[in-house]
């Protein structure tokens, strides 16, 4: 009989540093106006009631606004809450200063958002003097402040693999720095719930609780097999037993080629309206993988089969990069326009490829409307991480009851 696979703590000192510029659009806007400091200030996409906040100030978090809220649910929760519309140029001028800074310490820094930056510190030159990883965190919240402005402030996380630095660098927000490591491991999980994990949101940790998982640290203590085959049902739980050990399994950049999806039709129908609604359904799980991959895609492949047994395939490249649902949509819904349905659909299909690692400098340098489309993406995706999937979705998608179980709809204009 063959022994169940046991892994322990990850032992090896953290070298992993996650750095996170806290309430970045807000506070870079309060940086370079004074009068808006210690005030609530909101970004949304458009100031609009119905526009979404993409970004709040510590101020405004404190009365209850948060990313994804309304700016009528904002302004009712907040009364003074000040709201803004986004400046691209202030914040990839931010961006790269804060980058800057990075690049004096280490040449291996991975961007994760305009915001976030992962540091690898193996065999970085900046520990050859004995310095811990702890002083150099301080020296780098120094020199942002210096570079960035005082008012700046950073979330720094430290740990032997990415996802306990990210888990660190959310400790204590703001301006926090902590450290994770296989001696106090299971100190920080034990004051902990599943969706402070990140990566884990209502959704996963529904599924934990369904195999008597409730907690971080029985999370951490759950086989390898019951992770592997009750709970993920794939090669996902033994990622997972891994990563919450502390263990590397983030860090491969593994080359994709497409990101897709299809769906079986219950009910078949050569119905456009309806197959336009599954579309959406198919372009947001799409696009939250391509975004989740921190890709952008340049085509789209869109196909249906019909009960007659024949097939149908168009694919387009598009001018623009497809980051958010909406501009996948578009290109989808464009190329479904063109065929003329004959017999009923029973599968439908979504590809997006010509694939291209996202750079926080192109996302809308000198395009106001392409940051709108994409911040909006990242804030909607980030609703979505923390209270399950399709918690906020597009409206076209609001009246699906029988695919979409929680619905806040949000329409292109809206928004």
């Amino acid at each position: 009989m063959s022994t169940p696979l046991e892994i322990g703590l990850n032992p090896n000192q953290p070298l992993v540093m996650h750095v996170d510029l806290n309430s970045c659009f807000a506070i870079i806007e309060q940086q370079a106006n004074p009068l808006l400091r210690n005030r609530p200030v909101g970004i949304a996409a458009y100031n609009t009631p119905g526009g979404i906040l993409i970004a709040a100030s510590y101020d405004a978090k404190a009365k209850g606004v948060k990313v994804g809220t309304t700016v009528r649910d904002a302004k009712l929760l907040c009364p003074g809450i000040v709201i803004l519309t986004p400046d691209p140029d202030k914040y990839f001028d931010a961006h790269n200063r804060f980058k800057k800074v990075l690049l004096n310490y280490t040449s291996s820094i991975t961007p994760k958002s305009v915001d976030e930056f992962v540091i690898d510190f193996n065999g970085s030159p900046a520990l050859r003097n004995g310095i811990p990883l702890e002083e150099i965190g301080r020296q780098i919240k120094n020199d942002v402040k210096a570079t960035l402005g005082e008012y700046v402030t950073i979330n720094i996380g430290i740990g032997p693999n990415r996802f306990l630095a990210k888990l660190a660098a959310g400790l204590n927000k703001p301006d926090g720095l902590d450290v994770i490591n296989a001696d106090n491991l299971r100190r920080v999980y034990a004051k902990l719930t599943l969706i402070d994990l990140p990566g884990i949101n209502h959704r996963y940790s529904a599924r934990l609780n369904l195999a008597g998982i409730y907690t971080p640290l029985e999370f951490l203590d759950a086989s390898m097999p019951k992770l592997k085959h009750q709970v993920f049902h794939s090669i996902n739980g033994f990622y997972w037993y891994l990563r919450l050990r502390g263990h590397e399994i983030d860090s491969e950049d593994f080359k994709r080629k497409s990101f897709g999806q299809q769906y079986a039709l219950g009910q078949k129908t050569k119905d456009k309206q309806e197959l336009a609604k599954l579309l959406m359904k198919l372009c947001e799980k799409t696009g939250r993988r391509l975004r989740q991959d921190a890709y952008l895609a340049h085509g789209v492949h869109f196909w249906l089969a019909f009960n007659d047994h024949t097939y149908w395939s168009r694919r387009t490249r598009t001018p623009a990069p497809l980051y958010a649902t909406q501009d996948i949509f578009r290109a989808a819904n464009w190329l479904l326009d063109e065929i003329d349905l004959s017999a009923l659909v029973t599968n439908i299909g979504v590809t997006v490829y010509d694939l291209a690692p996202i750079k926080p400098y192109q996302l809308g340098l000198f395009d106001n409307q392409h940051l709108d489309s994409r911040a909006l993406a990242r804030a909607t995706d980030a609703v979505n991480d923390r209270y399950g999937e399709f918690t906020l979705v597009p409206a076209l998608m609001a009246n699906m009851d029988e695919v979409i179980i929680k619905r806040v709809a949000f329409g292109q204009h809206s928004s």
